[in-house]
């Protein structure tokens, strides 16, 4: 049964939607679905269905768009006056998918290219949870103290690459980091099912004469990468991991 229809596109008489099996997805996972096409009035021609994900970041004072991937779903395509036609689609989404919390959404465009016309299209907002290495990383830091404070794409194509930026989710500190860390930022990037990489920044909680020098010199922050495998998740290892790193920075 199709949980997620998209918007209805209407060109020329004829009606197309795109209809998702899912209502909630993962990064890497599986995206399928099907497009329903009605003819309207008289027949018409279309040289290709697509899907297109996106999301949105943030460079300076300005917001980009960035597409993610575009999947065809159909190419040359006729349709009869009143014809329906449905058309299966499946495509992955990428593991750099970012997820659905903060002020940047992921979004699927529904678009049609149709010779000398303007290409009609429609985008629709999904839902893109952790994928279960990530989930696991964000439980441990729930489990630590950690209170998701936001999350925003900002762009970093050093840290992004392939990509031109990072989602970067900020936490407040709380149980035993209270008062020791201003702020936890944790960056995600799968490196497949069986692998995430954590780039865990820490901005120390200035204290003393020292403690203000090194806040006035950002020197109060640390940067480290952190490697949790599906291992690690199956013996409940990664809270272990995450308070090992933090603890041996800010003692």
């Amino acid at each position: 049964m199709f949980k997620k229809l998209l918007s209805s596109i209407g060109v020329g008489g004829a009606r197309v939607d795109t209809r998702l099996h899912a209502d909630s997805f993962v990064p890497g996972g599986e995206v399928s679905g099907e497009t329903h096409v009605v003819g309207g009035s008289d027949a018409q021609e279309f040289n290709r269905i697509y899907l297109s994900v996106s999301t949105r970041y943030k460079h300076d004072d300005s917001t980009h768009e960035h597409t993610l991937i575009e999947h065809d779903i159909a190419g040359r395509m006729q349709i009869g006056a009143g014809e329906e036609r449905a058309v299966p689609f499946s495509f992955r989404l990428p593991f750099e998918t970012p997820l659905s919390v903060g002020h940047q959404g992921v979004t699927v465009h529904t678009g049609l290219d149709i010779s000398g016309a303007i290409d009609p299209g429609d985008a629709d907002g999904i839902q893109v949870s952790p994928h279960p290495l990530q989930q696991a990383v964000l439980s441990a830091a729930q489990n630590l103290g950690f209170t998701l404070r936001q999350a925003e794409n900002e762009y970093d194509p050093r840290k992004g690459a392939p990509l031109p930026f990072v989602q970067q989710l900020e936490f407040r500190p709380g149980g035993r980091y209270a008062g020791r860390l201003e702020e936890l930022e944790l960056v995600f990037k799968l490196r497949g099912d069986d692998a995430l990489e954590v780039l865990v920044e820490l901005d120390r909680r200035a204290g003393g004469i020292g403690g203000l020098l090194e806040s006035a010199l950002e020197m109060n922050e640390r940067v480290s990468r952190l490697t949790v495998t599906r291992s690690d998740a199956e013996r409940g290892a990664i809270e272990g991991m995450l308070a090992q790193l933090i603890d041996g920075h800010i003692r």
